[in-house]
């Protein structure tokens, strides 16, 4: 420490004025006290969250992110500069859509190519899912999976760099809120677009090293090309698990309301699975052919609420199952099709639904094979899980 801070005691010590030496060892006192504050200050200062971001440390969770990324340093993903990121954004200019922990915006990479950039909003959970997107979509190579480009990690400042959908996300073309003047798909691609779901999600169970559970299958979550060519996006909510596993642990459930797996909030029903995408995916068939959500939140009764009862009681009287449309036969068969397999994977136990793969066999094979499911056992929902990912 420096020894000029008690100069004025040495100043005095031959003095035997003995009530200016108490003076100066008061003073002397002072000048101690208000340094041991102010390096109590500055050490409060260097720990809050708010000086760890304005002077560029690094906070525990980024940490953790430099730790994965430096294990898996084989990965083929660019890291980009936050300067980079906001030039390819042109400043975070044009605003693709906006999610619980997340915001996508359109950006165009040097060579001309469009990108979509996911910019993570600074907490815990933005960690994990960055973790777990880059984790997950780093080890996949498949048509219907959506490709990751690159990433920005600076500070409490996270992205995600991903190619370009000209077409957006499905619930756009299913709900059609505030986007009605968007054409309906016709019945061929809306029947493509679920053939193509169905074998991304093959490949996550089961054509990667390590199986991909993917757990917020949605119409957000599945992004269109310019040829409609549907992919699988959103992976924050993601788990691996080994290959020769198929049952997993999770500490708590996750997902959407109104996709969430029966199991996935009570162990009652079964265990975690690849079956509780399928699940999920089968509710977004049933949205795909009626049109609207599964789930209507201020409807008073549990026949409006639970989707697939609907869909059940009108395939059981052969009534129309899009009312409000002139169908073709063909056009009918297609919708007919959906409904049968949608609510067959939506069935209330996991032992019950069919494997993705068994899915696309069901989707391609000969319609009069189709059997009819026994009607879902849930009258409605009895848990929600709330919003958790971007579309």
């Amino acid at each position: 420490m420096d020894c000029s801070l008690f100069s004025p005691l040495r100043v005095f010590a031959g003095k035997s004025n003995k009530k200016k030496k108490l003076i100066i060892i008061g003073v002397t006192g002072s000048a101690i006290a208000g340094v041991l504050i102010s390096i109590a200050i500055l050490c409060v200062r260097y720990k809050s969250p708010t000086w760890q971001a304005n002077s560029g440390l690094t906070s525990k969770g980024n940490q953790n992110i430099e730790a994965f990324l430096k294990i898996h340093g084989s990965l083929a993903l660019k890291r980009y500069k936050l300067s980079h990121v906001k030039k390819i954004t042109n400043n975070f200019k044009v605003k693709l859509g906006k999610g619980g922990f997340a915001v996508v915006y359109k950006g165009k990479l040097s060579n001309g190519s469009p990108v979509a950039v996911k910019m993570l909003n600074a907490s815990k959970k933005s960690g994990e899912e960055f973790i777990n997107e880059v984790a997950s979509i780093s080890r996949t190579s498949h048509v219907n999976v959506v490709n990751l480009l690159g990433f920005c990690l600076k500070g409490r400042k996270r992205a995600l760099i991903y190619e370009f959908m000209p077409n957006g996300s499905l619930d756009k073309f299913i709900y059609r809120e505030g986007h009605e003047t968007l054409s309906p798909l016709s019945w061929d691609i809306i029947y493509q677009i679920a053939k193509d779901i169905a074998r991304g999600l093959e490949y996550l169970h089961k054509g990667c090293n390590t199986r991909i559970f993917h757990f917020d299958i949605k119409p957000h979550n599945i992004l269109l090309d310019e040829n409609f060519c549907a992919k699988i996006s959103d992976f924050g909510l993601a788990k691996l698990c080994p290959r020769n596993e198929s049952i997993i642990s999770l500490s708590d459930a996750r997902g959407t309301m109104g996709y969430v797996a029966p199991e996935m909030w009570s162990r009652n029903f079964g265990g975690v699975s690849h079956k509780s995408d399928v699940y999920s995916y089968g509710m977004m068939l049933l949205e795909m052919v009626g049109g609207r959500k599964n789930i209507n939140a201020e409807a008073s009764h549990t026949s409006e609420i639970y989707f697939p009862h609907w869909a059940y009681n009108q395939l059981e009287l052969d009534n129309d199952l899009r009312p409000d449309m002139v169908m073709t036969t063909e056009e009918n068969e297609i919708a007919k099709r959906l409904v049968i397999v949608g609510l067959w994977c939506t069935q209330t136990f996991p032992n019950e639904r069919p494997t993705i793969s068994r899915v696309i066999d069901m989707l391609e094979g000969n319609m009069n094979s189709l059997e009819i499911p026994p009607k879902p056992s849930l009258s409605s929902p009895t848990r929600s899980v709330p919003e958790s990912s971007i579309s």
